[in-house]
């Protein structure tokens, strides 16, 4: 990965006759779960996040389908990872600028968070973003 402290993080898995169960528990990530979420229904052509976090961290799975990441971060380095395996995740630290897009049909982002929402952590302005560096 080109952007620092941005990595994908296996997800233990188990699959048998009976299909696939991966868990995740803490210990895994490197922050607590405060607070967890899914988006889903996403037209192709639409766009989700369009923000950073000032102080907390995300974690992105595609639990079905896929999506692509695009990241951003203050030194101007980008990246796109596309995300389309349930037993594998994207861990986004603070103060990086992360849009979601290209979601295909029937397509499920778990998002995971290490705070609760709290609006004053959002940076929603690409060009704030890029003055806070």
């Amino acid at each position: 990965m080109e952007i620092n402290r941005v990595e994908i993080i296996s997800i233990p898995e188990h699959k048998d006759f009976r299909g696939g169960l991966s868990i995740i528990e803490n210990g895994i990530l490197p922050f607590e779960m405060k607070r967890v979420f899914y988006l889903y229904d996403v037209p192709r052509d639409s766009f989700r996040g369009k923000h950073a976090h000032i102080e907390h961290y995300t974690f992105l799975v595609a639990i079905n389908g896929s999506f692509d990441v695009t990241l951003i971060d203050i030194e101007g380095n980008t990246e796109i990872i596309n995300l389309n395996k349930p037993s594998e995740g994207l861990l986004i630290p603070n103060m990086v600028w992360h849009e979601l897009n290209n979601f295909t049909n029937g397509a499920v982002c778990l998002v995971i968070a290490s705070d609760i929402h709290k609006e004053e952590d959002y940076v929603r302005d690409f060009e704030e973003f890029i003055k806070k560096s």
